[in-house]
């Protein structure tokens, strides 16, 4: 979607072979419709490139052409100033992961002999954490949110209610159909990636959130077009989907935020996300049912969190006094 106030940028049109790719992907790989969406921007950036700067389509690159592409990523993110170099090893990796398998896609299709991308090297990425927030920082925005008690404040209530307790990826929070609510709203079946399905628990106080909210979700359903939005626990009047979207829910929190006098970019729906993983490790949850939570397919995903743990108790130890004394 444009930004409000601006009109939406055509799409260009690219070559058949990435349309027929990205619907390999939503047929065979059951991959997402953010997953495709994010494959597209990530090989129409490139196509663009190399129809303007080496006159050829994307599936006629050599290796000489990835990688002019690849050299003027780099110095374009950097030339608009990226507060980290790391954000500009990650795009440049993205795209090229994404371009390997394009290619290997062309191969399986006998469109392409070779893998132009194979001899090229993705760049080191040094392992960042998550950014997280305190369980009292988490509580501050639920109570900032609460404050005016209206019906957009219950429906963000129970937002951040929902999403603290599930730890839900945004997507999936914002477009939950009522239908993903077990017995007495006690816990939710969730569709995740890969439609890989999983249940999540509901606490009591998410419960309570979504009980207040249920009692004005109707003000924010058109009256004329009920059956589109009535499906949906978080409907929207203005969205095509008919639901809540995530540009419009990362707005509210950053709005929240700044409400709340914390720093702008300090929260988010990713930011929340990590919140719930490590607060439910950090008291004492096993890893393997916090994967099971999270969606992730692999464990090792999940096991960034107990890393986050980890350098927050070696800090409170290496600035504890007593360790700075001498043994007598």
């Amino acid at each position: 979607m444009a930004r409000p106030g601006r009109p939406a940028l055509p799409k260009p049109n690219l070559s058949r072979y990435v349309d027929s790719f990205l619907d390999m992907l939503t047929s065979e790989r059951g991959a997402a419709m953010n997953t495709r969406q994010a494959y597209w921007r990530d090989l129409a950036d490139v196509s663009l490139y190399l129809r303007s700067n080496r006159k050829i389509e994307i599936e006629q690159a050599s290796t000489a052409d990835i990688k002019s592409y690849l050299d003027d990523l780099a110095k374009k993110i950097h030339v608009k100033g990226s507060h980290k170099n790391q954000i500009a090893v990650r795009t440049v990796a993205r795209r090229l992961s994404a371009l390997r398998q394009f290619f290997r896609y062309l191969i399986s299709e006998n469109v392409r002999k070779e893998d132009p991308t194979t001899s090229i090297e993705s760049p080191k990425q040094t392992r960042t954490l998550p950014k997280i927030l305190t369980e009292g920082e988490v509580d501050h925005l639920i109570k900032t949110a609460a404050k005016t008690g209206g019906s957009d404040s219950l429906r963000l209530v129970c937002l951040l209610e929902l999403l603290y307790a599930t730890g839900l990826r945004v997507s999936e929070l914002v477009g939950l159909p009522l239908s993903a609510f077990g017995e007495n709203n006690q816990f939710l079946m969730i569709a995740g990636k890969g439609g890989r399905e999983r249940m999540v628990p509901l606490t009591d106080s998410a419960q309570k959130a979504l009980a207040r909210y249920t009692d004005v979700r109707k003000q924010f359903i058109a009256l004329d077009d009920q059956g589109r939005q009535a499906q949906w626990l978080f409907p929207s009047r203005t969205s095509d989907s008919g639901h809540l979207t995530r540009q419009r829910f990362a707005q509210l929190l950053k709005d929240l935020a700044a409400e709340a006098g914390m720093e702008e970019g300090k929260v988010s729906p990713h930011v929340l996300r990590h919140a719930f993983a490590t607060h439910l490790l950090a008291n004492g949850a096993d890893l393997r049912s916090v994967q099971k939570m999270l969606g992730h397919a692999d464990i090792a995903t999940t096991q960034i969190y107990t890393h986050i743990i980890n350098n927050k108790q070696k800090t409170v130890e290496e600035k504890h006094p007593m360790n700075n004394q001498k043994s007598a």
